[in-house]
């Protein structure tokens, strides 16, 4: 459960970022107070991890053949869709995640990507199983 709870909050943090540096994802919160802007965050990151969870691995698995033709540079397709496919969820609930095209998505899905890896790494110590 721990290890759920820093997964959810460095992609919660990593949305953060890639809201800060990419002028085309934004977040939608449903009140305009800081509390309710983390709880989107964190609602937008559990979604993600859901969705990167089932559909990206199933997609992962189909467009196996497409990875080794592009030399895993369709990646960067997939994740930018999954990201679309992420905002479009949350739009369902009149809050969330807001993309401006697809590729602000590809974009988006990039630097979310990056920034999850080195925070990642920087709290690996913290995070190993026992």
């Amino acid at each position: 459960m721990g290890r759920f709870l820093v997964h959810l909050i460095v992609t919660a943090f990593a949305l953060w970022v890639t809201t800060a540096v990419v002028a085309g994802v934004h977040v939608q919160p449903y009140a305009a107070d800081t509390t309710a802007l983390v709880l989107t965050y964190l609602l937008v990151a559990l979604v993600f991890g859901i969705v990167n969870a089932i559909i990206g691995r199933i997609v992962r698995i189909v467009a196996f053949p497409l990875y080794l033709l592009t030399l895993g540079l369709i990646s960067f397709i997939v994740n930018g869709l999954l990201l679309l496919l992420v905002a479009w969820i949350s739009a369902w609930f009149g809050f969330g995640l807001v993309i401006d095209g697809f590729w602000w998505g590809v974009v988006g899905a990039l630097v979310l990507g990056i920034v999850s890896w080195l925070v990642g790494i920087l709290l690996r110590p913290f995070t190993r199983r026992r």
